[in-house]
C-alpha cells in the first residue's frame, strides 16, 4: 500500500509539472489518465502491480 501511494504521488507531481511546463497538453494528459484508469481494471493490473513491487524491492536493496 505504501508503494502504491508513493507511486500515485510521484506520477501526480510529474503530471502536474508536465502540464504546467506545457510539455503535455490537457487532452494528452486526459488520454493518458484514462489509459491508466482502464488498464487498472483489466487483467494486466496484477502484473503491473507485481512489476512495480519488484522494482521497488530492488531499489530498496540498492540503497
Amino acid at each position: 500500500m505504501i508503494v502504491t501511494l508513493s507511486a500515485v504521488a510521484l506520477f501526480g507531481v510529474l503530471a502536474f509539472v508536465l502540464l504546467r511546463g506545457r510539455y503535455v497538453g490537457p487532452f494528452s494528459a486526459l488520454v493518458l489518465f484514462l489509459f491508466g484508469f482502464f488498464t487498472a481494471g483489466t487483467g494486466a493490473a496484477a502484473t503491473i502491480t507485481a512489476v512495480c513491487r519488484a522494482i521497488a524491492g530492488a531499489a530498496r536493496q540498492i540503497t
